[in-house]
């Protein structure tokens, strides 16, 4: 056949194909419909902005609503603390490395001692190196927190973790603390709090690491004769002068806050790489906030260094303070020997009623002694006042000898130290 329409020339063999339009435009529409479904996903992952509510309990209501919620806020200088959230699956304490996530600067709500706080993404440091932290020594073992080591932001820091068998009422101290500590905000002579994990166990605070940790062990290490050897400390009157007046310094920033720290001694101060302290300790602080008012001391291990109406269970005041900070200057001049090592801590009110104090140390000063003498007195009003033992330790700096290094050839006897202190009446 041979038409207009047909190219074939009768007599020649010809192929013709058909093409049916549905078997083109069909598969076009599919890639195309993909094409624009691919943009449209990719459009939102750009610009979907993830929102997550960090340790704050909510009621029901709350938990279908929190992604909606604004927080108004009304003090924006508060220190805030950090989320950090650590994964379920992994656990912390076997050297996992855990993703942290940041947060942006918003108050906190008072009324709850766990903090809300939204998130913006995930933070590219984490924690890493997670190992337990050894103690000088334990005294209590059934304290509900672990400490271990880690590093954070190549930074070492110090993680506190609550124990998987504490309860409903240890989780909220737990959380009721870190949210103390973020409420005294910043202070150079506080160690910095870093983070808090608050929503997924364990809980952990994370704080600062000072790299040789305790001043009690700090001086212990300094009381031996290293002979021929690079000595860890050179404890001299003038370092002496100039830590003390740093640890007085944080306890009035302390007091400015309306705070009594009821802890101030050699354990509770911490000593940096560059041997600068910051006041630690803070948990009775912590318990005296959330309580009517009154510390316990019937832990043995903290009575030698409370003030006499500690002792006799009577309202501490700033001036409490005082009396303890001369305990711990007696600490420091005589390398980590405890007060009082001769009398025991159910005689020690009697032996302050009798206007007894501490001996004078062989190798202290007697502008040290004078200054541990004003901080230990009887009568509250007869103490010297923070300002003027400020002022007094400044003085004493600028005069001090700064040659002179204090030796303790005796070495340390844990058990004989437990005893002395207190510690051993307490554990039979």
């Amino acid at each position: 056949m041979s038409n207009a329409t047909n190219p074939c020339v009768s007599g020649t063999l010809c192929e013709v194909l058909f093409y049916k339009a549905e078997l083109i435009v069909i598969p076009v529409l599919f890639l195309l419909a993909f094409l624009v479904t691919l943009i449209i996903l990719f459009v939102l992952k750009c610009f979907h902005k993830p929102s997550h509510l960090y340790g704050h309990h909510r009621n029901d209501k709350d938990d279908t609503q929190h992604h909606h919620n604004t927080h108004r806020h009304h003090n924006s200088n508060r220190r805030h603390l950090q989320g950090i959230d650590a994964p379920a699956e992994l656990n912390p304490l076997e050297h996992e490395v855990i993703p942290m996530t940041v947060q942006p600067h918003h108050d906190m709500q008072n009324s709850s001692p766990a903090v809300p706080q939204q998130t913006t993404g995930r933070h590219p440091d984490l924690f890493q190196l997670v190992s337990p932290l050894p103690l000088t020594f334990s005294v209590k073992q059934d304290t509900t927190f672990t400490l271990h080591r880690a590093v954070m932001d190549r930074q070492p820091v110090i993680l506190r973790v609550l124990k998987e068998s504490a309860n409903a009422r240890e989780h909220q101290y737990f959380l009721g603390f870190a949210h103390f500590l973020s409420e005294l905000g910043p202070h150079p002579l506080i160690p910095k709090l870093l983070g808090v994990v608050s929503v997924q166990t364990p809980l952990m605070i994370a704080v600062e690491e000072l790299e040789h940790r305790d001043l009690l062990s700090f001086l212990w290490r300094c009381r031996q004769d290293h002979t021929g050897q690079e000595a860890p400390c050179d404890m001299t009157e003038r370092r002496i002068f100039t830590m003390v007046a740093q640890i007085a310094s944080a306890l009035e920033y302390l007091h400015s806050k309306n705070y009594i720290h009821g802890n101030v001694k050699a354990r509770s101060v911490l000593v940096g790489r560059d041997l600068s302290v910051k006041l630690w300790g803070l948990g009775p602080a912590y318990r005296r906030k959330t309580s009517t008012g009154s510390i316990d001391v019937e832990d043995m291990g903290m009575r030698k260094w409370q003030a006499p109406e500690a002792l006799a269970r009577q309202p501490l005041q700033q001036s409490s303070d005082i009396w303890s900070f001369g305990i711990l200057l007696y600490e420091m001049v005589t390398l980590g020997e405890p007060p009082f090592p001769n009398i025991m801590t159910s005689e020690l009110m009697q032996h302050l009623q009798r206007v007894n104090t501490l001996k004078k140390p062989p190798n202290c000063s007697n502008t040290l002694y004078s200054i541990i003498k004003s901080c230990c007195q009887w009568k509250p009003k007869d103490r010297v006042s923070l300002a003027e033992l400020i002022r007094k330790l400044q003085s004493g700096e600028r005069s001090a000898d700064d040659q002179a290094v204090l030796r303790v050839s005796e070495p340390l006897d844990m058990e004989k130290y437990m005893r002395e202190a207190g510690y051993g009446e307490s554990l039979n």
